[in-house]
């Protein structure tokens, strides 16, 4: 399906423009066309790498991409090249942008633009199409596919370019979307018959589109941010959350302060631990199942309350049964107004960007502001406290095999010691653990499954961590989520990326010790080859493959890995017995109920 064999030559005319510095256009030639109005319009821009798959009908579009100077990070799956420009977009602020082959490629792109939209990650979607005329009459073109039909339902924006002097808006359009607002994931549609065509080199230079402030400040309102403010000054019992949005938004040092200056003890989400240390003296990670149902004032900044936080009702939060409400009151900051009341009553909606809210919020904290009572802090510390050294007990342990505390604690020495280092979660119970034993020193360097909790994320995030930050990633994985996305070891090795792969193996999807029901010979589904020899996948295309049985082992693998920045994987081979159905989420996963 993606053989870059093209039934039709695409072919250029030999006189194009050439992009100048700083993304500039110098003075084209006579004429230009579709594929170079295409690459003019992304440096126009500011876009200089692209991650995809090439194909027809895209192949030539990848090549003069790399002759224009665009970096090009070619995969062996196009959901895992989705999966890298949508983290990109969400570690720079600028839409990563995908580039697909037509119909099941596009199919296989779509899952990871879902996903970025889902996530609020900007991302752009480029896909080549079959001819329109023949996929409106559904006459049985070459991989014929509505594309744009499909992708509006999963995208926050679709556009399809049908003439070459509407590429520059199409693109520009494209840009505007992922960005303004609320960011997320936008379908580009390029159609073959697009690449070829010609026009006036002028007109087209003409035709180009440099988006000016595709994300302007939205200031909140006043008052607004007073009403917040008199909410939370009269808290007895104060929380701050903080989500994903948080980390995105970049404004790191004014929401430090804003916790710090009034003291009010702080939740971070998965992906926005580290805007504060995790070590920080009012982080309540570590007390979470006790704040979440005391707390009687909750803001959340760029959280929201979906499944991730039991949609702010239930149990978790105090109340007395699955559907009811615990009683907080909430102060919501988010630039989406509509994001308010979607599960409980907001009471102090801050709408507005992050960084313009925050801002605002401290402006009119005053220097007297009133630090949290006491009993509250107390309580929270004792918690802490006490579920620290709980933990700090289970990782002295040195059991054999290794289970994932032992093998965990040797992660997060590392991570310790490199605290510049991104590092990448998935599984269920590796990301459970890891999430729960490793600490993060600063902002944007844990990158994991999001809002949908979706395996495959991996191996893609790991290359555009790599690629974004120029820096090191460690990359957690459980054997299963691992197999989402392991081929890419291959793009790991090719571009020589400095990736460390830790596998945590326990030979199974939750665990590796389940057997046939029937007694038969087939294994349960939920069990993978015994003693699998991952790291023999990264030695076949060059780079450095470790089978780890001890923590000893892990810790001189994993320091070898981030002296040397070779691609490596480690296969830490852990107890089959460890782990648990569905992770922490369990209580998701319907089970069938036990005959008498």
């Amino acid at each position: 399906m993606n053989d870059a064999a093209g039934k039709k030559p695409e072919t250029t005319p030999a006189d194009t423009p050439k992009a100048g510095s700083g993304g500039e256009v110098d003075r084209p030639a006579q004429e230009t066309d579709g594929f170079q109005l295409v690459i003019d319009a992304l440096k126009l821009n500011g876009i200089d790498t692209i991650f995809g798959l090439p194909g027809i009908p895209i192949t030539d579009l990848a090549r003069k991409l790399q002759r224009a100077g665009l970096r090009v990070i070619s995969f062996r799956h196009e959901q895992n090249a989705g999966h890298a420009a949508s983290i990109a977009g969400f570690m720079t602020q600028k839409p990563g942008v995908c580039l697909t082959v037509s119909a099941p490629g596009f199919l296989n792109g779509m899952t990871a633009l879902a996903n970025a939209t889902t996530n609020c990650f900007p991302m752009i979607l480029i896909s080549g199409s079959s001819e329109r005329e023949i996929v409106d009459l559904q006459q049985g073109d070459y991989e014929e596919m509505d594309q744009l039909a499909v992708a509006r339902a999963h995208a926050k924006a679709a556009f399809r370019v049908l003439h070459a002097e509407d590429i520059g808006v199409g693109v520009a359009r494209a840009i505007r979307a992922a960005l303004s607002g609320r960011p997320g994931g936008v379908y580009l549609d390029l159609p073959a018959k697009l690449f070829p065509q010609t026009i006036d080199a002028e007109a087209g230079r003409n035709s180009l589109i440099k988006v000016v402030d595709p994300a302007p400040r939205q200031i909140p309102a006043p008052d607004a941010v007073q009403r917040a403010l008199d909410l939370l000054r009269g808290a007895k019992r104060p929380l701050i959350i903080l989500g994903k949005g948080a980390a995105y938004a970049q404004a790191d040092a004014d929401i430090r302060a804003l916790v710090e200056r009034t003291g009010i003890p702080y939740l971070p989400m998965s992906m926005a631990k580290g805007l504060l240390p995790d070590t920080h003296e009012q982080s309540a990670s570590a007390a979470r199942s006790y704040v979440l149902p005391e707390a009687d004032v909750v803001m959340l900044i760029g959280a929201r309350l979906n499944w991730l936080l039991s949609q702010g009702k239930g149990k978790t939060w105090g109340g007395k049964s699955p559907k009811a409400w615990g009683g907080q009151k909430f102060v919501q900051i988010d630039i989406s107004p509509q994001e308010a009341d979607s599960n409980v009553r907001i009471d102090a909606p801050v709408v507005g960007d992050i960084g313009s809210c925050v801002s605002a919020l401290l402006g009119q904290l005053g220097s007297n502001w009133p630090k949290p009572p006491a009993e509250w802090l107390d309580a929270i510390a004792e918690r802490r406290t006490k579920n620290v050294a709980k933990m700090l007990e289970s990782l002295a342990k040195d059991p054999a095999p290794m289970n994932y505390h032992s093998a965990l604690n040797v992660v997060r020495d590392i991570v310790k010691a490199n605290p510049d280092a991104i590092l990448v979660n998935e599984g269920a119970n590796a990301l459970d653990f890891t999430r729960s034993i490793v600490d993060m020193y600063k902002p944007r360097k844990r990158l994991d499954v999001g809002t949908w909790g979706v395996m495959g994320i991996g191996m893609g995030y790991s290359i555009a961590a790599a690629v974004v930050s120029g820096g090191q990633v460690i990359a957690v994985e459980g054997d299963s989520a691992f197999g989402f996305s392991g081929m890419e070891v291959e793009t790991i090795c090719r571009y020589d990326l400095p990736v460390c792969v830790v596998i945590l193996n326990n030979n199974g999807v939750y665990r590796g010790d389940e057997a046939n029901p029937t007694g038969g010979s087939d294994p349960s589904p939920l069990v993978f080859v015994k003693g699998a020899r991952y790291e023999k996948l990264m030695e076949a295309f060059g780079g450095v493959g470790v089978l780890a049985s001890t923590p000893a082992e892990l810790r001189n693998a994993m320091e070898e890995a981030i002296r040397s920045r070779r691609p490596t994987l480690i296969n830490a081979v852990i107890d089959e017995k460890a782990g648990t159905e569905s992770g922490r989420i369990a209580s998701l996963n319907p089970t069938a109920k036990k005959k008498p």
